[in-house]
């Protein structure tokens, strides 16, 4: 199905809710996302879609098209990399089992976060993180929160500096699938596989196009090219590797949470032109 492009769209398919690590309940990032003139939106929060249902009975009373959409963690070359899956079957049952191990996966990263935090901090953190979490697995930044609580650390910024950013203890990439297994399970369900934010990774330019080639080569589609926060020239270079690539385009606001001016939803670059836009893969009309 394809989406026509125009000016009354607003078409973000990347964003987060209280479902994994964003602060807006689905209901609540519905509602933003209308407010902020977004028409069509895929909710794509880790390694799970609990929050869809809601987002979804939202999305009618709102007038806004939902998407179904995920994120899922793997690991290419010891690297940590996201995938957004688009436009996916939510009732197949293999990826429904599939997703159940994720989630297991989730937790085992999570216990190994607080055993590593718990050497250098005096209180457990766990439980604390698991409640900021809403009861479900807590990821990085409810362990951050945590360490807020506990007064060990002033603010986030501070959590992820001194414990939980790359290379430091909380740092914990292993547990992942690798690419080309979470690349067919998106696949498999009928879906588009996206490879999300690719300039985050600190990859060189030619690390990242070996990457793009393997994300391909497994069955990749699309690659993000338009995303929030984006540095000077990134748009143009990733532009350029998906039309090389023959990759379709993908675009999103990476949200998280309200406050952010760098990172909200709706608000990002245009596609360039010459790229082919992700929405015409889709299976479903919107």
């Amino acid at each position: 199905m394809t989406i026509p492009q125009g000016t009354s769209l607003c078409i973000d398919l990347h964003c987060h809710s209280t479902a994994s690590d964003g602060t807006l309940t689905p209901s609540e990032l519905v509602d933003r996302a209308a407010a902020m003139g977004v028409t069509h939106l895929a909710l794509t929060d880790h390694d799970t879609i609990d929050g869809l249902t809601e987002a979804r009975s939202r999305a009618v009373d709102a007038g806004l098209a939902l998407i179904n959409g995920i994120e899922l963690s793997c690991v290419w070359r010891r690297q940590t990399i996201h995938v957004v899956g688009l436009d996916f079957d939510v009732e197949d049952s293999r990826f429904l089992a599939r997703l159940q191990a994720q989630h297991d996966n989730r937790w085992r990263r999570a216990h190994k976060i607080a055993e590593r935090l718990e050497r250098k901090v005096p209180e457990p953190l766990l439980d604390l993180a698991t409640e900021q979490a809403g009861g479900d697995v807590p990821g990085r930044p409810h362990f951050a929160k945590a360490l807020i609580a506990q007064g060990v650390v002033k603010n986030m910024n501070q959590a992820f500096s001194r414990y939980l950013g790359n290379g430091k203890p909380g740092d914990v990439k292993a547990f992942w699938p690798e690419l080309e297994e979470i690349v067919g399970w998106i696949t498999d369900a009928g879906g588009v596989a996206v490879l999300a934010h690719p300039r985050k990774y600190g990859l060189t330019g030619s690390k990242l196009r070996q990457l793009v080639a393997d994300f391909q080569s497994a069955g990749g589609r699309a690659m993000e090219v338009a995303t929030s926060g984006q540095q000077r020239g990134d748009l143009s270079f990733l532009a350029e590797l998906c039309r090389g690539s023959e990759l379709m385009a993908s675009q999103g606001s990476d949200f998280h949470f309200p406050g952010a001016s760098w990172c909200e939803l709706g608000r990002f670059e245009t596609l360039p032109s010459g790229l082919t836009p992700v929405w015409q893969g889709f299976r479903t009309p919107l």
